[in-house]
């Protein structure tokens, strides 16, 4: 599942991280834990069709019934927001939203 451009530009303006060449893929400067939070929550909520504030940031991905691919795809557009590499394997390292955002952010 792979965020439409329209989301990814309304998170970076979200989080003040326009990084000015207007396609919203990439801070300008490091994301906080707390934009980090945000993204993965409105990821994950339009990727199962829920709202946003149905998502617990404290329960594992693995309750939410996301298979590998889909961890590895969530991996992979968080890689192209924050544009920076991560290992796709992240999210069975740091199994919540708050965990996987609090690493990636430190």
């Amino acid at each position: 599942m792979e965020f439409q451009t329209s989301q990814l530009n309304e998170m970076s303006t979200i989080s003040g991280n326009n990084n000015g060449n207007g396609n919203g893929y990439a801070p300008k400067q490091p994301a906080k834990a707390k934009e980090i939070k945000a993204w993965l929550v409105s990821y994950l909520a339009e990727l199962l069709e829920i709202e946003s504030d149905e998502i617990d940031v404290t329960i594992p991905f693995d309750r939410y019934g996301l298979d590998s691919s889909a961890a590895v795809g969530l991996t992979g557009d968080l890689e192209d927001w924050l544009g920076s590499d991560l290992d796709p394997t992240l999210m069975y390292d740091y199994p919540t939203i708050e965990a996987l955002a609090n690493h990636v952010a430190s």
